[in-house]
């Protein structure tokens, strides 16, 4: 059986909307990158494009290494979803949509190093889920655009994080900003 769905024309320019209901589901926004291809049957496919997503192995090596010296849980996400995890159970994280507050801290570009029950801290999973008593946030830019964030999570009162943690997330964070120019 065939799936039925929204019909939509072409323009005489070669342009299609894609319907609202499809954004909103997808979280696609005004100016997000779409990847267009196609398969063997003719079939034209529509992909939301993720930069970072292209650097996720590479991604996932940085947080196993970074997590390990630091000794808290190391993550790095596009701007819909966690790509890499490391320190932390990964099925906690990994392939989750972002909580709306973490959305809007990447796109202002926010840098946060805060506390849990302090005003600066904000919710990392779209479930609103927070099991973490401490966070850093620190946006990728890319060429000017903000693609995602470093995320270091502390889980307990035990493992401080602090300036040293933040000026890593900052590292990290700029050397895959320049990764993703190269």
């Amino acid at each position: 059986m065939k799936a039925t769905g929204i019909i939509r024309r072409i323009d005489e320019l070669g342009r299609i909307v894609v319907p609202k209901e499809i954004r909103r589901v997808l979280r696609i926004r005004e100016g997000d990158p779409i990847e267009i291809f196609t398969d063997k049957d003719g079939e034209i496919i529509l992909k939301k494009y993720s930069p970072i997503g292209e650097l996720s192995s590479f991604a996932q090596e940085y947080v196993d290494a970074a997590a390990q010296i630091l000794g808290c849980g190391v993550c790095v996400c596009d701007r819909d979803q966690i790509i890499a995890v490391a320190g932390i159970p990964k099925k906690e994280l990994l392939g989750k949509s972002l909580h709306k507050e973490l959305e809007e801290a990447i796109n202002d570009r926010e840098a946060i190093l805060a506390r849990k029950g302090e005003k600066k801290f904000i919710k990392i999973l779209g479930n609103g889920e927070n099991e973490y008593s401490g966070e850093i946030v620190q946006t990728i830019i890319s060429e000017g655009d903000a693609i995602g964030a470093v995320i270091l999570l502390s889980k307990d009162d035990k493992t401080d994080i602090g300036e040293a943690e933040q000026k890593a997330a900052v590292i990290a964070a700029k050397f895959l900003g320049k990764q993703m120019e190269g």
